[in-house]
């Protein structure tokens, strides 16, 4: 568990949501954090999910615990990620 944590850029795994990016926002308990993509970006809405759903990857913004979305927008667009994690359509 030591890869997933606030900030992580993970990929998800199962459900509607997977292949899309999105990032943690805080760790629940041991097998649940909470995720944002956000929505407007990677299509990915604020919700819990099962941490043996995600993929973390190598990069990590920085961002406070239960930040909102345009924080992290800003914080991904810092990093340089925007582009990267977007959404194709």
């Amino acid at each position: 568990m030591a890869a997933i944590e606030v900030g992580r850029i993970c990929k998800k795994l199962t459900g509607r949501e997977a292949g899309r990016y999105c990032v943690v926002l805080s760790i629940i308990d041991d097998s649940y954090v909470e995720i944002t993509g956000p929505r407007p970006i990677t299509d990915v809405r604020r919700r819990k999910c099962n941490i043996l759903h995600l993929e973390p990857t190598g990069d990590k913004i920085d961002i406070k615990a239960n930040a909102s979305d345009e924080e992290v927008e800003k914080a991904m667009e810092k990093a340089g990620l925007l582009e990267k994690l977007r959404q194709k359509k």
